[in-house]
């Protein structure tokens, strides 16, 4: 055999998946917190508060 068991093979994936998704992670974070991207995410923020042109119907 080749010594690639089913439990090596899983051990391998979780850990894997593991820092792939970590990595994934540590990018979006890193995304939002990049100073050119500040203002855009305040103006984002504030939407929710605004008024509504349109009328409710």
């Amino acid at each position: 055999m080749s010594g690639l068991t089913y439990e090596a093979m899983a051990t391998f994936a979780q850990q894997a998946g593991t820092v792939f998704f970590g990595l994934i992670f540590a990018a979006g974070v890193i995304y939002a917190l990049w100073p050119r991207h500040r203002q855009a995410f305040q103006r984002l923020a504030q939407l929710p508060l605004e008024e509504d042109e349109a009328p409710h119907g």
